[in-house]
């Protein structure tokens, strides 16, 4: 069966896969089809992704407990005292249904309706804001998963390309596209990337959010586009060689955010420091001149390929708004000595007004 008819029969529009949208000029899906010894690329493989990013939170949430939590005690990580607030309906009313910062008209409001001094309910709704805060402990098991699987998946992805001539010679990834047979390994780490950035949208409500929420979602929807689109349109090669330029920071960082959280302050800053070089090198040296310039002025232009245009032009915007933000951390933090505030933070009072308001209830 040809490619259309399969997504067809799976209720896909035929239209939608015409071979002229997907393919470059000259190519169609006849081209692509599987034989007894050669394999391509078929969009149906990527239904796997589901119950392969159902795998991946089962694994995680073992990982993080039978793993990570141990591994954290045993470093020294651990949570803080935090002040318990008194029960009150009418103050935990207003937090839940209006909002967690209620403004000085609404502090007096409540303050009467309370019967206690607006003094005491500010203090209340910063006790219960510190109370949601996500825990020491519960960021340092994302970032020791998030590191797991980036050094797994960069170190992996490098000892499936390091012997292929097209990955050292960007000229030749693009010869004989798209008849290019798909490597079963190569089709397996596509799956696995796929299943984990799917993963990591299903637990976004649930995991620390930071700062940079927003950003985050609009790289995993990038992401997650361009790894379905090249797959479907066969550019596994291309593929392969942004997806390990892109992985070649991430674990670095994840690990200084595991330093951090055991505060070891100067391993951290050297660890950082490490990671700001490789991500500046890696996406706004490596990435744009050198991958992305063959992509645009070796290859032949279609309606997929412009889509990948528009979502790498939309990745590399993001990888300079996050390497000011890097920059601006090496510069105030640890050159300077400004009190750190990560510009990623989650937090919204410092561990000294707590530390405070523990000493007090004493």
């Amino acid at each position: 069966l040809s490619v259309p008819t399969i997504l067809t029969r799976m209720g896909l529009s035929e239209g939608f896969w015409h071979h002229e949208y997907w393919l470059p000029p000259g190519a169609t899906w006849e081209d692509m089809k599987d034989s007894a010894d050669i394999r391509y690329p078929q969009p149906q493989d990527l239904l796997l992704c589901i119950p392969g990013a159902l795998l991946l939170i089962i694994v995680r949430c073992i990982f993080e407990r039978m793993v990570a939590q141990p591994l954290g005690r045993r470093l020294g990580v651990s949570d803080k005292l935090r002040p318990k607030v008194q029960p009150s309906a009418t103050l935990e009313g207003f937090y839940i249904l209006m909002g967690r910062t209620p403004k000085e008209g609404d502090l007096s409001s409540l303050a009467k309706k309370s019967d206690l001094p607006v003094k005491k309910v500010e203090t209340w709704f910063r006790h219960r804001r510190a109370q949601d805060r996500p825990r020491l402990m519960k960021k340092f098991c994302e970032a020791s998963w998030r590191f797991t699987f980036y050094f797994t998946s960069f170190f992996s992805g490098l000892a499936l390309l390091y012997d292929k001539p097209w990955f050292w010679d960007h000229t030749v990834c693009w010869l004989r596209f798209p008849q290019q047979p798909l490597l079963p390994t190569l089709g397996w780490f596509y799956l696995l990337e796929l299943s984990f950035y799917c993963s990591l949208v299903a637990t976004l409500p649930f995991d620390v959010k930071r700062k940079d929420f927003k950003e985050q979602i609009i790289h995993h929807i990038a992401t997650i586009t361009l790894i379905f689109v090249s797959y479907c349109a066969n550019l596994i090669r291309f593929g392969m060689i942004v997806m390990l330029v892109h992985d070649a920071s991430d674990y670095i960082l994840e690990l200084a955010k595991m330093l951090h959280y055991m505060k070891w302050k100067r391993v951290c800053e050297a660890v950082f420091i490490v990671f700001a070089v490789v991500f500046i090198i890696s996406r706004l040296v490596i990435f744009p001149l050198i991958t992305y310039y063959y992509f645009v002025t070796k290859f032949r232009l279609f309606l997929i390929s412009c889509l990948i245009n528009t979502f790498l032009m939309i990745l590399q915007l993001l990888h300079i708004f996050w390497s000011y933000l890097i920059i601006q951390m090496i510069f105030g933090v640890i050159l300077h000595g400004v009190k750190r505030k990560d510009a990623r933070s989650d937090t919204e009072e410092s561990d000294r007004s707590e530390a405070e308001d523990l000493a007090k209830n004493k």
